[in-house]
């Protein structure tokens, strides 16, 4: 066999870290549709859950600087009696809007008045005073167990922007096959030319 066989192209300098920034991209872009796919799912009825949890996103200020607005929490779906003061809740205060706030726990009065009801009252960490309104324990989600820092600026782009990503999912994609085809080892023109019967036995 010819010597020509056995030279192995060099790659270029760049090609081993160009394919190992692929990778992790490709990676972290599967891990993102997969965590995606579940929030997505999710619906923001407090009836439903995925493996015990609703994530809502952080609107105003009024938690700052445990959790600042774009920030995605985590409510595990509790009773009340598992509630304490100073757990961090989120809750619905009215029965005429869809609207959630996460505030942390001050006080909590069992059996309210004789009413067998557990209350509690609420303030945001970044608020002067405590928040008007008592909440009941059918107004509570859960409490928040961890968060996630801007993921619900992503989140909320992407499911108003979907098509937008679509393109840049497009153009990552060309962008990765044109690094590829730069950074990846060049053969020998003459061997990569098809070879006829006669020009094979030569070369053995």
């Amino acid at each position: 066999m010819s010597e020509k066989a056995n030279n192995v192209p060099e790659p270029r300098s760049g090609y081993k870290v160009f394919s190992f920034i692929k990778k992790l991209f490709i990676y972290l872009f599967a891990i993102g549709v997969i965590i995606a796919a579940v929030l997505f799912a999710a619906d923001h009825s407090p009836q439903k859950s995925f493996f015990g949890y609703r994530y809502y996103t952080v609107l105003t200020p009024s938690m700052s600087p445990t959790y600042k607005t774009g920030d995605m929490v985590f409510v595990k779906l509790q009773n009340a009696s598992d509630i304490n003061v100073g757990d961090v809740i989120t809750f619905n205060p009215s029965s005429s809007s869809d609207a959630y706030l996460t505030h942390r726990v001050t006080q909590k009065l069992e059996n309210y008045e004789g009413s067998g009801v557990t209350c509690f009252k609420t303030k945001g960490d970044a608020n002067d005073v405590e928040d008007a309104m008592l909440i009941d324990q059918d107004r509570v989600i859960g409490s928040v167990k961890f968060s996630i820092p801007k993921l619900g600026y992503i989140v909320r782009f992407v499911q108003l922007r979907w098509y937008f990503v679509a393109a840049l999912v497009i153009l990552l994609w060309i962008f990765f096959r044109l690094l590829n085809m730069y950074f990846a080892p060049k053969g020998d023109k003459q061997d990569t030319t098809p070879q006829t019967p006669e020009s094979a036995e030569k070369t053995e």
